[in-house]
């Protein structure tokens, strides 16, 4: 081969070798365009996720504010942004409803607005609720920080009791409330405070509400939540009875070691779903009228309770001797021994 062809070849080695290296070194520049590409719409998709979150937390905020009275109840700091309860997913998150509890404040309800003769009450009552539930009490009661609130015959003010003694507990500074209004053939509890509702306890417990956070109702006050009972139903009782509801309970007891559940009940006499409830719950608070119901028929609403749980007694209406609140709330709180 002459000196020619032999020069001929290597240029055109050369030729190939430096038409790959200019291929290699262009797919490289455009792999490293696209990647940095991509890091821009990367960048540009957290800003936007952190600016709709961040205008979430403020309209969420704004609505609590417009809910709350000032010295009504407590609120948290304008800086404060609350964080997602664990039971409420994050497209429930945005379309929670919050009740307003300004509007029982008039009514004669627990509030912070100072000391007064009904926070005083629901002092002493609650101080004995929470050492049975957190105290040594606790350690030989089931659920102990499940209390429900019955009454041994309808309209002797239990519903009143439940409610003012979970925005009592829900007014300490570690502790939450879970307020359930378990009472599911006369609900009283969203009537009482002047709210509606469509779907409530009932409706999960019939399959027609897949998760429970969807009838957990927040509050303007940040401790306290509300579970309505729902439509009354023909199976209620077997429902109550059923695995779901006491997993439903388990899951409350456990879930949050802060939180407390108000369970208002039906009355012990005559209704078969109190009895099931009582058996669920490590506490039981008996709400008697004075005058109305005589110690024999206390005696037979007592029996129909469990007799492991602990049980106190708040007397309803009671009237003091010269005072001329004639018609107060007193109460008394003691065992049944």
């Amino acid at each position: 081969m002459s000196t020619i062809e032999k020069a001929l070849q290597k240029n055109k080695a050369l030729k190939t070798e430096n038409e790959k290296k200019n291929t290699l070194e262009a797919a490289d520049e455009k792999a490293k365009q696209l990647a940095a590409q991509q890091e821009l719409a990367n960048q540009a998709t957290e800003a936007e996720s952190v600016a709709s979150a961040t205008t979430e937390s403020v309209e969420v905020n704004r609505a609590k504010g417009e809910d709350i009275a000032v010295g009504s109840v407590q609120q948290p700091p304008e800086s404060t942004v609350p964080l997602p309860d664990p039971l409420v997913s994050h497209d429930q998150e945005a379309n929670r409803k919050f009740i307003p509890l300004t509007n029982i404040q008039k009514d004669g309800f627990v509030s912070n607005l100072g000391r007064n003769t009904i926070n005083e009450e629901y002092r002493a009552i609650k101080r004995k609720v929470l050492s049975n539930a957190f105290g040594p009490l606790s350690k030989t009661l089931t659920n102990a920080n499940i209390v429900m609130v019955t009454s041994p015959n309808p309209n002797e003010g239990k519903t009143f009791t439940a409610i003012n003694l979970a925005l009592s507990i829900a007014l300490e500074q570690d502790k939450t409330v879970l307020l359930v209004d378990a009472d599911v053939l006369r609900p009283s509890v969203m009537k009482t405070i002047d709210q509606p509702f469509e779907n409530g306890l009932m409706e999960y417990l019939l399959g027609e509400i897949d998760d429970l956070s969807e009838v957990i109702h927040h509050t303007s006050l940040d401790t306290l939540r509300i579970i309505p009972a729902g439509k009354s139903h023909h199976l209620s009782t077997e429902l109550l009875a059923s695995e779901k509801m006491l997993e439903s309970v388990s899951e409350f007891a456990h879930r949050y070691p802060d939180r407390v559940v108000i369970i208002d009940s039906p009355p012990l006499l005559g209704i078969n779903e109190t009895a099931i409830l009582a058996n669920l719950a490590g506490q039981a608070v008996v709400v008697v009228q004075e005058g109305k119901t005589s110690l024999n028929r206390v005696a037979q609403a007592v029996d129909h309770l469990n007799p492991d749980m602990a049980k106190g007694f708040v007397i309803n209406k009671a009237k003091q001797s010269g005072s001329q609140n004639s018609g107060y709330y007193g109460y008394y709180y003691g065992s049944d021994d």
